[in-house]
Protein backbone atom coordinates (compact mmCIF):
# COMPACT_ATOMS: atom_id res chain seq x y z
CA UNK A 1 0.00 0.00 0.00
CA UNK A 2 1.51 3.33 -1.07
CA UNK A 3 2.04 6.30 1.23
CA UNK A 4 -0.56 8.27 -0.67
CA UNK A 5 -3.19 5.56 -0.19
CA UNK A 6 -2.44 5.34 3.51
CA UNK A 7 -2.68 9.11 3.88
CA UNK A 8 -5.94 9.16 1.92
CA UNK A 9 -7.38 6.57 4.32
CA UNK A 10 -6.19 8.63 7.29
CA UNK A 11 -7.77 11.72 5.76
CA UNK A 12 -11.16 10.06 5.24
CA UNK A 13 -11.23 8.53 8.72
CA UNK A 14 -10.15 11.82 10.28
CA UNK A 15 -13.04 13.55 8.51
CA UNK A 16 -15.34 11.08 10.32
CA UNK A 17 -13.82 12.11 13.68
CA UNK A 18 -12.10 8.75 14.17
CA UNK A 19 -9.28 8.90 16.71
CA UNK A 20 -5.69 8.46 15.43
CA UNK A 21 -5.05 5.35 17.52
CA UNK A 22 -8.14 3.66 16.08
CA UNK A 23 -7.01 4.56 12.55
CA UNK A 24 -3.54 3.17 13.26
CA UNK A 25 -4.96 -0.10 14.63
CA UNK A 26 -7.22 -0.47 11.59
CA UNK A 27 -4.27 -0.02 9.24
CA UNK A 28 -2.04 -2.34 11.26
CA UNK A 29 -4.67 -5.08 11.35
CA UNK A 30 -4.65 -5.19 7.53
CA UNK A 31 -1.11 -4.21 6.51
CA UNK A 32 0.98 -5.05 9.59
CA UNK A 33 4.45 -3.50 9.74
CA UNK A 34 4.01 -1.79 6.37
CA UNK A 35 2.02 1.03 7.94
CA UNK A 36 3.66 4.09 9.54
CA UNK A 37 4.02 4.34 13.30
CA UNK A 38 1.31 5.78 15.54
CA UNK A 39 3.19 9.07 15.88
CA UNK A 40 3.15 9.56 12.09
CA UNK A 41 -0.57 8.76 11.91
CA UNK A 42 -1.24 11.29 14.68
CA UNK A 43 0.79 13.92 12.85
CA UNK A 44 -1.14 13.47 9.59
CA UNK A 45 -4.47 13.45 11.45
CA UNK A 46 -3.51 16.79 12.96
CA UNK A 47 -2.61 18.20 9.54
CA UNK A 48 -5.91 17.09 8.01
CA UNK A 49 -7.91 18.50 10.93
CA UNK A 50 -6.14 21.81 10.38
CA UNK A 51 -7.40 21.87 6.80
CA UNK A 52 -4.62 20.30 4.75
CA UNK A 53 -5.78 18.57 1.53
CA UNK A 54 -2.50 17.60 -0.13
CA UNK A 55 -1.33 14.02 0.38
CA UNK A 56 2.20 14.62 -0.89
CA UNK A 57 5.19 15.53 1.26
CA UNK A 58 5.99 19.20 1.34
CA UNK A 59 8.87 20.11 -0.93
CA UNK A 60 12.10 20.86 0.90
CA UNK A 61 14.49 23.33 -0.72
CA UNK A 62 17.98 22.06 -1.48
CA UNK A 63 19.61 18.82 -0.39
CA UNK A 64 19.03 17.21 3.00
CA UNK A 65 21.08 18.64 5.85
CA UNK A 66 24.28 16.65 6.30
CA UNK A 67 25.94 18.65 9.06
CA UNK A 68 26.34 17.06 12.48
CA UNK A 69 25.76 20.15 14.59
CA UNK A 70 24.73 20.49 18.21
CA UNK A 71 21.31 21.69 17.08
CA UNK A 72 20.84 18.67 14.82
CA UNK A 73 21.92 16.27 17.56
CA UNK A 74 19.46 17.82 19.99
CA UNK A 75 16.72 17.69 17.35
CA UNK A 76 17.24 13.95 16.87
CA UNK A 77 17.39 13.43 20.63
CA UNK A 78 13.99 15.08 21.07
CA UNK A 79 12.46 12.86 18.39
CA UNK A 80 13.83 9.74 20.11
CA UNK A 81 12.62 10.92 23.52
CA UNK A 82 9.16 11.44 22.06
CA UNK A 83 9.02 7.99 20.41
CA UNK A 84 11.89 5.53 21.08
CA UNK A 85 10.52 3.13 18.42
CA UNK A 86 10.77 5.64 15.59
CA UNK A 87 12.68 4.53 12.48
CA UNK A 88 15.56 6.37 10.82
CA UNK A 89 13.30 7.18 7.86
CA UNK A 90 10.75 8.77 10.19
CA UNK A 91 13.48 10.79 11.90
CA UNK A 92 14.52 12.02 8.46
CA UNK A 93 10.95 13.06 7.71
CA UNK A 94 10.68 15.06 10.92
CA UNK A 95 14.12 16.67 10.92
CA UNK A 96 15.06 17.02 7.25
CA UNK A 97 18.45 15.40 7.91
CA UNK A 98 20.03 12.94 5.51
CA UNK A 99 20.03 9.22 6.27
CA UNK A 100 23.78 9.10 6.86
CA UNK A 101 23.74 12.12 9.18
CA UNK A 102 20.84 10.70 11.17
CA UNK A 103 22.63 7.37 11.54
CA UNK A 104 25.89 9.03 12.62
CA UNK A 105 24.08 11.08 15.24
CA UNK A 106 22.30 8.02 16.61
CA UNK A 107 25.35 5.77 16.75
CA UNK A 108 28.36 8.06 17.20
CA UNK A 109 26.97 10.99 19.20
CA UNK A 110 23.93 9.65 21.08
CA UNK A 111 25.47 6.14 21.25
CA UNK A 112 22.13 4.43 20.74
CA UNK A 113 21.36 0.96 19.45
CA UNK A 114 17.98 -0.45 18.53
CA UNK A 115 16.88 -3.44 20.61
CA UNK A 116 13.70 -5.43 20.25
CA UNK A 117 11.39 -5.06 23.25
CA UNK A 118 10.64 -8.05 25.45
CA UNK A 119 7.00 -9.06 25.65
CA UNK A 120 5.55 -9.43 29.14
CA UNK A 121 2.30 -11.30 29.81
CA UNK A 122 1.34 -8.81 32.52
CA UNK A 123 2.78 -5.97 34.55
CA UNK A 124 3.59 -7.24 38.06
CA UNK A 125 3.98 -5.11 41.15
CA UNK A 126 7.04 -5.36 43.39
CA UNK A 127 4.96 -7.24 45.95
CA UNK A 128 3.76 -9.78 43.38
CA UNK A 129 7.29 -10.40 42.17
CA UNK A 130 8.62 -10.89 45.70
CA UNK A 131 5.74 -13.23 46.53
CA UNK A 132 6.51 -15.39 43.51
CA UNK A 133 10.14 -15.68 44.56
CA UNK A 134 9.20 -16.55 48.14
CA UNK A 135 6.66 -19.21 47.13
CA UNK A 136 9.04 -20.79 44.62
CA UNK A 137 11.71 -21.09 47.31
CA UNK A 138 9.25 -22.71 49.71
CA UNK A 139 8.11 -25.18 47.06
CA UNK A 140 11.69 -26.04 46.15
CA UNK A 141 12.46 -26.76 49.81
CA UNK A 142 9.49 -29.15 50.03
CA UNK A 143 10.63 -31.04 46.96
CA UNK A 144 14.19 -31.19 48.27
CA UNK A 145 13.25 -32.71 51.63
CA UNK A 146 10.89 -35.22 49.98
CA UNK A 147 7.63 -33.78 51.30
CA UNK A 148 6.27 -33.57 47.76
CA UNK A 149 6.85 -35.55 44.60
CA UNK A 150 6.67 -33.70 41.33
CA UNK A 151 4.54 -36.40 39.68
CA UNK A 152 1.78 -35.88 42.28
CA UNK A 153 1.48 -32.12 41.81
CA UNK A 154 -1.33 -30.87 39.56
CA UNK A 155 -1.06 -27.26 38.46
CA UNK A 156 -4.09 -25.25 37.37
CA UNK A 157 -4.22 -21.82 35.84
CA UNK A 158 -6.44 -19.63 33.68
CA UNK A 159 -5.02 -18.07 30.53
CA UNK A 160 -6.46 -15.68 27.97
CA UNK A 161 -5.86 -16.54 24.32
CA UNK A 162 -6.16 -13.53 22.03
CA UNK A 163 -7.77 -13.60 18.58
CA UNK A 164 -5.32 -11.51 16.65
CA UNK A 165 -2.27 -11.77 14.48
CA UNK A 166 1.06 -11.26 16.19
CA UNK A 167 3.18 -8.53 14.64
CA UNK A 168 6.85 -8.84 13.83
CA UNK A 169 9.36 -8.53 16.62
CA UNK A 170 11.09 -5.75 14.68
CA UNK A 171 8.04 -3.51 15.16
CA UNK A 172 8.83 -3.44 18.91
CA UNK A 173 12.47 -2.41 18.50
CA UNK A 174 13.44 0.81 20.28
CA UNK A 175 16.55 2.99 20.54
CA UNK A 176 18.37 2.56 23.86
CA UNK A 177 21.67 3.82 25.21
CA UNK A 178 24.53 1.51 26.12
CA UNK A 179 24.01 -0.14 29.50
CA UNK A 180 20.29 0.66 29.63
CA UNK A 181 17.84 -2.25 30.13
CA UNK A 182 15.99 -3.49 27.04
CA UNK A 183 12.50 -2.07 26.50
CA UNK A 184 9.43 -4.06 27.45
CA UNK A 185 5.85 -4.06 26.21
CA UNK A 186 2.60 -5.49 27.49
CA UNK A 187 1.49 -8.11 25.02
CA UNK A 188 -2.17 -7.37 24.45
CA UNK A 189 -4.84 -4.74 24.73
CA UNK A 190 -7.26 -5.60 27.52
CA UNK A 191 -10.21 -5.00 25.17
CA UNK A 192 -8.93 -7.22 22.34
CA UNK A 193 -11.08 -10.28 21.44
CA UNK A 194 -10.02 -13.24 23.57
CA UNK A 195 -11.13 -16.56 25.07
CA UNK A 196 -10.46 -17.80 28.60
CA UNK A 197 -9.17 -21.34 29.11
CA UNK A 198 -8.75 -23.17 32.41
CA UNK A 199 -5.80 -25.53 32.03
CA UNK A 200 -4.62 -28.27 34.40
CA UNK A 201 -1.42 -30.23 33.94
CA UNK A 202 1.25 -32.22 35.75
CA UNK A 203 4.81 -33.20 35.00
CA UNK A 204 3.70 -35.79 32.43
CA UNK A 205 1.60 -33.36 30.39
CA UNK A 206 -1.84 -31.68 30.29
CA UNK A 207 -4.76 -33.28 32.10
CA UNK A 208 -7.66 -30.98 31.27
CA UNK A 209 -8.21 -27.97 29.01
CA UNK A 210 -11.56 -26.29 29.58
CA UNK A 211 -12.76 -23.39 27.45
CA UNK A 212 -14.92 -20.97 29.41
CA UNK A 213 -17.97 -19.74 27.42
CA UNK A 214 -18.10 -16.03 26.70
CA UNK A 215 -19.83 -14.12 29.48
CA UNK A 216 -19.64 -17.01 31.95
CA UNK A 217 -18.84 -16.08 35.55
CA UNK A 218 -16.47 -18.53 37.22
CA UNK A 219 -17.86 -19.00 40.72
CA UNK A 220 -17.31 -21.83 43.21
CA UNK A 221 -20.02 -24.08 41.74
CA UNK A 222 -18.96 -23.59 38.13
CA UNK A 223 -15.31 -24.21 38.97
CA UNK A 224 -16.13 -27.40 40.90
CA UNK A 225 -18.54 -28.86 38.33
CA UNK A 226 -16.68 -27.93 35.14
CA UNK A 227 -13.04 -27.95 36.20
CA UNK A 228 -12.25 -29.87 39.40
CA UNK A 229 -14.67 -32.77 38.96
CA UNK A 230 -13.71 -33.43 35.30
CA UNK A 231 -10.07 -33.15 36.34
CA UNK A 232 -10.42 -35.83 39.02
CA UNK A 233 -12.38 -38.01 36.59
CA UNK A 234 -9.55 -37.72 34.09
CA UNK A 235 -6.93 -38.63 36.70
CA UNK A 236 -8.93 -41.70 37.73
CA UNK A 237 -9.59 -42.66 34.10
CA UNK A 238 -5.88 -42.66 33.31
CA UNK A 239 -5.20 -44.90 36.31
CA UNK A 240 -1.67 -43.57 36.58
CA UNK A 241 0.31 -45.82 38.97
CA UNK A 242 2.39 -42.81 39.99
CA UNK A 243 -0.68 -40.94 41.19
CA UNK A 244 -1.10 -41.16 44.93
CA UNK A 245 -4.38 -41.16 46.80
CA UNK A 246 -3.69 -37.57 47.78
CA UNK A 247 -2.77 -35.01 45.13
CA UNK A 248 -1.13 -31.65 45.74
CA UNK A 249 -3.10 -29.00 43.87
CA UNK A 250 -1.28 -25.83 42.94
CA UNK A 251 -3.99 -23.18 43.00
CA UNK A 252 -3.90 -19.49 42.16
CA UNK A 253 -5.83 -16.78 43.97
CA UNK A 254 -6.01 -13.06 43.39
CA UNK A 255 -3.52 -12.33 46.15
CA UNK A 256 -1.14 -15.28 46.15
CA UNK A 257 -0.54 -18.89 45.21
CA UNK A 258 -0.70 -21.87 47.51
CA UNK A 259 -0.54 -25.65 47.60
CA UNK A 260 -3.27 -27.78 49.08
CA UNK A 261 -3.43 -31.55 49.54
CA UNK A 262 -6.77 -33.02 48.45
CA UNK A 263 -7.71 -36.71 48.97
CA UNK A 264 -9.20 -38.25 45.83
CA UNK A 265 -12.00 -39.73 47.92
CA UNK A 266 -13.29 -36.19 48.47
CA UNK A 267 -14.84 -36.20 44.99
CA UNK A 268 -17.77 -38.25 43.71
CA UNK A 269 -16.68 -40.56 40.92
CA UNK A 270 -18.86 -40.82 37.84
Amino acid sequence: MSKENIRFYIKMRTALNIQPRVIYEELYAVHGDQVPCLRTVERWCKRFREGRDDLEDEARPGRPVTETTTENIEQVRLVIDDDPRVSIEEIQEQTGLSYGTTQRILVDHLQLTKITARSLPKQLTDFQRSERVRICKENLARFTDGTWRLCNVVTGDESWFYHRQTGRMSSNAAWVAGGDPPPTIIRHDRFAPKTLFSIFFKSTGPLLIHGVPRGQTIDHRYYTDNCLQPLIDEIRHRNDPQTAQTISFYTKTMESRMFMNVPLSTFNWK
